[in-house]
Parts: C-alpha cells; structure tokens; sequence
C-alpha cells in the first residue's frame, strides 16, 4: 500500500503545482506559502479533531527540523514553478532521491554500492542536459531555486521517515510542517506587496492548500510504511503528470532532449535506491 500512497501523492503534488503556476500570475511566491501553509494548517486541525489526535508532540526537534527544511524546500519550489516551464520546476524538484541516498549514507550510515556513485553523476548529466538547451538568462535564478528545492528536501524526506518510526502520526508531522510553513511565508509576503485574491485567485490558493495538504498526508503515509527510497522513487511519478499538464495547460512542449533529461534523472534516481543497503547490524 506505500506504493499506492506515494502515487497518490505524486498525482496530487502536480495538481497542487498547477494551481500554483496558474496563481503565480496573481500572488507572489510569499503569498502563495502562505496560502498553501494555512489552508493545510485548517485543513490537518479538522482531521485531528475528527479523528482524535492530539497535535501536542514529544519530538518537537524533529519536528522543527522537518518543518524548516520542508518549508524551505516548498519556498523554493514555488519560486521556480513561477519562472521555469512546470515540467522542468517539477523535475528538478525531484531530484531529490539522488539527495536521500546520500543523506541516508552519509547521517544513518546505510551502505551504497560503488554503483551509486556512477548514478549520481547520471543524475547530474541529466540536470545539465535540461538546463542547458531551454533555458533563458533570466530563468536561471528560477533553476537554481528548483535545484536548491530538491537537495533540501531530501533532508525533509529522511526526517519524515524518522518521525513515522517514532510514531508520530502523519496528521501530527503534516500540521506542524504546515504551521511552520504559513508563518515563513507570512514573513516572505509581508516583504512585498500584499495581494487579495478574487474569485479565480481564491480558487487556486484552495487548490493549492487543498491538493498539497492531501498529498503531504498520502506522502507521510507511504513513507512512514514503505521503505524510504523506494517512496522516494515512486514519487517520481508527479514528473511525469506535471509534463502532461504542463502539455495540455500551457502547451509546454518537451524536446527529445528534454525527455531524455527526465529519463537520466528518473534513471538515476531508481539506480541510486537500487544501489542502497541498510548497514549489517553489529555482532
């Protein structure tokens, strides 16, 4: 059933990036975090009641510390959805099970066959190969954002795998996540101009509190009980629906090399899971 999760998730993260390309033309990034953390922060404060679980944690560092990196992360995504063709924000987003092994070698000690280190570089041609061709000067800043959103989302990613294992519920990870994230976005919209959303502008700020809020729940579930890296991999599935959206939305073409890119990446990524062992336990 992780699978299940994760694929769920990764549908309902496209959609999400959708309504935030469609609302970057209204809001900025801040704006958006915000609207994106609060309506989850609603939305996760319901299903506590509901279903009866307490938001009060005993892991409050982990907490925080999957909050900050997971709201840096979103900010940063969000920043590139608003400049890069989504196909390419997103793929860049997603090269962070590259990122989880790693972390997972280097802080929990999981071993990673000579192979990985062939993955990674493969992963990295692929960034090269979509960057290089498409990009405009002033979508660079756009690309680094989307690059930096990846590799701080893998350190999110690991916490959220320990914070399952400590039993935290995933309606409690996902409200604390979203509470942290409401308030760094408040911070990064009060910098700048203030927006109030019309009809249209409210309808995509719901979907995008909505859509990510659903997704932060089934992408906490799967990896509370699958095993990381494989959820990390599935979740390469949004790639894929944001390239369709991205095709029937805005007429995103994807070049064959642009194809060929997501396919290194992807690749790369299944390879580095492949490549990815838990250490021997001593004695």
């Amino acid at each position: 059933m992780s699978a299940v999760w994760m694929i769920v998730a990764s549908l309902l993260f496209a959609f999400m990036g959708v309504c935030v390309k469609l609302g970057s033309t209204q809001f900025t990034p801040g704006e958006i975090v915000f609207y994106r953390g609060g309506i989850s922060v609603l939305m996760m404060g319901f299903a506590a009641t509901i279903g009866r679980v307490s938001l009060l944690t005993p892991h409050w560092r982990m907490q925080l510390s999957r909050g900050a990196a997971g709201s840096l992360a979103l900010m940063c995504y969000f920043f590139a959805i608003g400049i890069l063709p989504l196909a390419t924000a997103v793929t860049l987003n997603y090269t962070s099970p590259i990122f989880v092994a790693l972390v997972l070698a280097i802080a929990f000690g999981e071993r990673l066959r000579p192979a990985v280190l062939i993955s990674v570089l493969t992963g990295f041609a692929g960034v090269v190969l979509l960057l290089r061709p498409s990009l405009q000067p002033e979508q660079w800043l756009g690309a680094l954002a989307g690059l930096s959103s990846g590799m701080i989302a893998s350190l999110a990613y690991v916490s959220v795998r320990e914070l399952g294992r400590a039993g935290e519920p995933e309606v409690r990870t996902v409200f604390w996540f979203s509470v942290l994230t409401s308030l760094l976005g408040l911070g990064w919209a009060l910098m700048g101009d203030l927006h109030l959303p019309d009809a249209r502008g409210a309808a995509t700020m719901l979907g995008v509190g909505l859509f990510g809020g659903l997704a932060q729940l089934a992408m906490t579930r799967s990896y509370r009980f699958g095993r990381t890296v494989v959820s990390a991999n599935l979740s390469y599935a949004t790639v894929l629906f944001a390239s369709l959206f991205g095709m029937l939305v805005w007429g995103e073409a994807v070049t064959a090399a642009g194809w060929m890119a997501m396919a290194l990446i992807v690749g790369s990524g299944v390879m580095v899971s492949l490549a990815t062992r838990p250490r021997p336990a001593p004695g």
